[in-house]
């Protein structure tokens, strides 16, 4: 078993990483899922607290840098208006929030819809409390079957074999059963509970599932053999125009520098978005726009 020398400090908004340019925060959104309004809010409380923008990172979650600070210790008045996004639903659980998935899963393409299984298991997570002991490092990663994120490191996951099944996977290598998606929100917060007690709690504990003795396959209990359905690959969605199953569009745009600022959102807002989609490139995706 990996053994660490400290525990892990991947920071949240309430246990903020202390960089050279001040307090960073990071808030993790679920299959990096946003509301347009929450986003804006936050570019806001950058503007006036940060750098003036919001942050983009590879697993899709939102960072706010440049914070001044006490001691490591953010102004109340900071805590209140970042949890005023609606972006923080747990205090508890906040860093353990990690759950990547495919960007237009049950949008365009893909053999499942992931949203449900993603929602899901974001409030199983938040409502078990042995889990609030997982490393903020810890990450889910759910691929649709179109083979985007299925090469992706991860520590618990799945791949959709059609719109109704998927298969397990824990750690690198180890795949588990097929479930159902309905099933597998319930499915992978036991893996990830079994994680924890296999783990422990200590300050040296493993933050990884790669890290356990026997890796995946200590989690799973039994392994399985890899469904031919989940050998796929595919390329992040293009910039641009992409049409949508239901008929309706999504533009994929480029965010200089994984940086969005009150331009952009400027920018956003005029299509008239509603839910906005992070993507692991660091590019945001706003979906659900009428065919004009």
């Amino acid at each position: 078993m990996t053994r660490r020398t400290r525990r892990d400090l991947c920071p949240g908004l309430l246990r903020p990483w202390i960089a050279d340019d001040g307090a960073l925060v990071r808030l993790r959104v679920p299959g990096g899922a946003v509301p347009a309004e929450a986003l804006g809010a936050l570019v806001r409380v950058a503007g006036r607290y940060g750098d003036g923008t919001v942050h983009l990172t590879s697993r899709a979650n939102l960072q706010v840098r440049g914070i001044a600070h006490d001691h490591g210790r953010l102004p109340d008045a900071v805590v209140d208006a970042i949890t005023a996004t609606g972006l923080v639903p747990s205090t508890s659980h906040e860093r353990v929030r990690n759950i990547l998935a495919s960007p237009l899963t049950g949008r365009s393409g893909g053999r499942a819809d992931l949203r449900p299984v993603v929602a899901g298991l974001d409030a199983r997570l938040c409502a078990e409390p042995r889990l609030a002991a997982l490393a903020g490092r810890f990450l889910f990663v759910l691929d649709d079957g179109r083979g985007d994120l299925v090469e992706r490191d991860l520590d618990l996951g799945l791949v959709a074999l059609d719109a109704g099944t998927a298969q397990l996977r824990a750690g690198t290598s180890a795949w588990g059963p097929v479930v159902r998606l309905d099933e597998a929100p319930t499915a992978l917060t036991a893996l990830a509970v079994r994680f924890v007690e296999l783990a422990g709690g200590e300050p040296g504990s493993p933050w990884h599932v790669d890290e356990l003795p026997g890796s995946g396959a200590a989690v799973l209990g039994e392994e399985h053999e890899r469904a031919a359905p989940t050998r796929v690959g595919a390329p992040p969605p293009p910039l641009g125009r992409i049409t949508q199953d239901d008929g309706r569009v999504a533009l994929h745009l480029a965010v200089p520098d994984g940086r969005v600022d009150a331009r952009l959102m400027a920018e956003v807002r005029a299509l008239g978005a509603g839910d906005l989609v992070v993507t692991p490139r660091r590019t945001l995706l706003v979906p659900d726009l009428e065919n004009a």
